[in-house]
């Protein structure tokens, strides 16, 4: 149960599945279908305070504001909105920050959300992991910056229509509340996010790979694999040297077998590093026998960073050797980078304002 009492002895109910929102308002003496209605307000129209639950008693309402609270992430800065990309960053109860994204592309409105205070992996290329870790999110602070947005995109005559955990940290590093958050995104009278459209970012976190596989959640999982070598991979992401390129892979073949959907190989292209035809190739030789997609990412700049993104010509060659060698590849030029939106690109320099 990933409820947490707050210092004035109240419950936090964001977080809550329905069913431990029933044994709740049990402990209350209220009847149980109070929960669904409660899990309504909260995730579907999402409210913050009781007196907004118009459905209940003024009487209940006093009751749940005495014994119970609902967590409001602070929406400190928006920055391109009513643009194509808008970065949100949120303030948490303890001082920290975190960032969000909405992309809009066509009909498609996607967030990508964060899952960690700062990330503790230390990928060489990627602002984020420059913070270290300061902590996990709970499961109500994963959901809320998806509940902000959202309540934000239908007063525009808006709706989101996908969700990507790729802001900040490692999902897998934090997966019992990045799982608890995906089931809650999936509640028919919560946000309704159907889970192929959501998608699970990793660096390449073995254990998580296959814990995931387990849970039996049909989300998109995306790897980060950025490099054709160990030892090329391992300058850039010290992870690969405790889970190397062909355990990595074979995570990501059980991961398929057992869910049964395609697999998305984030590749991001540094100028010198790993942009050459023969990595190109080798590329196809790693993950020609996995049903999968190719995303190429030219590197989005980040300050004091040894590395260039590279040229046209380099990107739209790459390109040619794996379509060539039959794999669906595209090049995803990042969106926002002018506001730091980009991939890899989110960034907080203190945890406290």
């Amino acid at each position: 149960m990933d409820s947490i009492q707050q210092s004035d002895g109240r419950t936090e109910l964001k977080g809550l599945f329905p069913d431990e929102l029933e044994s709740f308002v049990g402990t209350l003496g209220l009847e149980t279908y109070r929960a669904r209605q409660i899990s309504a307000w909260i995730y579907n129209r999402g409210v913050t305070e009781f007196d907004e639950m118009t459905n209940l008693s003024k009487q209940l309402r006093l009751t749940l504001s005495e014994s119970a609270s609902i967590l409001d992430l602070d929406i400190v800065q928006e920055q391109g909105a009513g643009g194509d990309t808008v970065k949100y960053l949120f303030g948490l109860r303890d001082g920290s920050r975190i960032e969000s994204v909405l992309m809009r592309e066509g009909k498609r409105r996607t967030l990508c959300i964060s899952s960690q205070v700062g990330c503790p992996l230390d990928c060489h290329f990627c602002a984020t992991g420059r913070m270290g870790l300061i902590r996990n999110l709970s499961a109500a602070e994963i959901l809320d910056q998806l509940i902000k947005v959202r309540r934000s995109l239908l007063g525009q005559g808006e709706d989101l229509t996908n969700v990507v955990l790729m802001g900040m940290g490692e999902p897998l590093l934090n997966f019992e509340a990045v799982m608890r958050a995906i089931r809650l995104m999936n509640l028919d009278y919560g946000p309704a996010v159907g889970i192929r459209r959501i998608t699970l970012s990793t660096v390449g976190q073995v254990p998580g790979i296959l814990k995931l596989s387990r849970e039996g959640l049909k989300v998109g999982l995306a790897v980060s694999l950025n490099a054709t070598t160990d030892e090329q991979r391992s300058q850039i992401m010290p992870i690969n040297k405790k889970w190397p390129i062909s355990e990595l892979l074979d995570a990501v073949r059980a991961y398929h077998k057992k869910i049964n959907r395609r697999v998305t190989f984030e590749y991001v292209l540094l100028h010198g590093f790993n942009d050459s035809i023969e990595d190109a190739r080798r590329l196809v030789g790693l993950v020609r026998d996995i049903s999968c997609k190719i995303n190429l990412i030219p590197w989005n700049p980040i300050p004091d960073a040894p590395y260039e993104s590279p040229s046209q010509s380099a990107i739209n060659a790459f390109l040619q050797v794996l379509t060539d060698g039959f794999l669906t590849a595209t090049v995803r030029y990042s969106k926002g980078t002018d506001i730091s939106a980009g991939c890899g690109q989110l960034f907080q320099e203190m945890s406290a304002t």
